[in-house]
C-alpha cells in the first residue's frame, strides 16, 4: 500500500491499540491520512502510536494522534468526543471498531448497560452522535463501523437489552453486532458496516481456531475508508463482497426503534 490517497485526510480510529486496528491505523498512515488513535487509557494510546511509528519506516509522528476513553464509562466517551472536535472541527472518517467478547457473567457496567452492548455498540452510536458536525462539515464524511458476520445470529431483544432476564454471552455479543450493522442505516452521517473476515486477534475464540492475519482484516476496513470509494448508506460488506446484512438491518422501523432504545440508554438527546 503506497498510494497516497487519504493525505489530507483525518480518520480517528477506535479501539487501534491492537488488533485490525492498529494494522487500520498503520495502513491509513502509511496512506497519507492522519490518524487519531484510541486507547483505552492515555498510557495505552500512547503507547500505541509509539508502537507504530517504531514499526513504520513511513509514518511520522505527526500524523498520528492519541486520544483515550475507557468505553465502559459513556463520561469518557463524551469527554474524548468533545477533546476530539476542539482539535479535530472537521474530520473525514470514524471507524467503530473497539470490541469486547461478552464476559461469561452477566455484567453491567457503571451506566447501567450489558458490558457487550456498551463497549461494541452504545459507545460507538454516542461517539458517533456527538462527532456528527465533525463528520459532516465537509463533504464525503463517513462511518466504518467494524461488525460481525455473528450479526445474523443476534436479536435485539428491545424490552430487556441488558439481557438480565436471559443471559448467553454470545447471544449478548451477536446483539451487540447486529445493533452496530442497523445503526449504519441511521440516515445522520454515510455508514457502511463491515466484516474484516476471522482474523488472529483477541476475539478469535468466538469463530474459530485459526484466522486471518489482523493486517489483512484491516485491509477491508481501510478500503471502505477511502474517499475515492463510493459508499451507500447502510451498506454492508463482507471482506470485500456487499451483501446483505440480517433482515432487521434494512428495515426503518429496525433504526428508527434502535435510535429510540439507544438514546435512552445512553441519556442522549441528539
Amino acid at each position: 500500500m503506497t498510494s497516497n490517497s487519504f493525505t489530507g485526510s483525518t480518520v480517528l480510529v477506535t479501539g487501534a491499540t491492537a488488533g485490525i486496528g492498529f494494522e487500520a491505523a498503520r495502513q491509513l498512515a502509511q496512506r497519507g491520512a492522519t490518524v487519531l488513535v484510541h486507547g483505552r487509557t492515555a498510557d495505552d494510546a500512547q503507547a500505541a502510536v509509539d508502537a507504530l511509528i517504531a514499526t513504520t519506516a513511513t509514518v511520522e509522528a505527526g500524523q498520528l494522534c492519541p486520544v483515550s476513553a475507557d468505553f465502559t464509562r459513556l463520561d469518557e466517551v463524551e469527554a474524548m468526543a468533545h477533546r476530539v472536535i476542539e482539535t479535530h472541527p472537521h474530520f473525514d472518517v470514524l471507524v467503530n471498531n473497539a470490541g469486547m467478547a461478552a464476559p461469561e457473567r452477566h455484567t453491567v457496567t457503571a451506566d447501567g448497560n450489558e458490558i457487550a452492548f456498551q463497549v461494541n455498540f452504545l459507545a460507538h452510536y454516542l461517539l458517533t452522535c456527538l462527532l456528527e458536525q465533525a463528520l459532516t462539515s465537509g463533504p464525503g464524511g463517513r462511518v466504518v463501523n467494524v461488525s460481525s458476520s455473528l450479526h445474523r445470529t443476534g436479536s435485539i431483544q428491545w424490552s430487556d437489552p441488558n439481557r438480565s432476564r436471559r443471559y448467553s454471552r454470545l447471544a449478548a455479543y451477536a446483539q451487540a453486532q447486529l445493533a452496530l450493522t442497523v445503526f449504519a442505516a441511521d440516515p445522520r452521517v454515510a455508514a457502511v458496516s463491515v466484516h474484516p473476515g476471522i482474523c488472529d486477534t483477541a476475539l478469535l475464540p468466538l469463530y474459530a481456531h485459526e484466522g486471518a492475519t489482523p493486517a489483512e482484516g484491516a485491509a477491508h476496513v481501510v478500503r471502505l475508508c477511502d474517499p475515492a470509494f463510493e459508499i451507500v448508506n447502510g451498506a454492508y460488506y463482507d471482506r470485500d463482497q456487499r451483501v446483505d446484512p440480517a433482515p432487521a438491518a434494512t428495515e426503518s422501523r429496525s433504526v428508527q426503534r434502535l435510535d429510540k432504545l439507544a438514546a435512552l440508554l445512553v441519556g442522549h438527546t441528539a
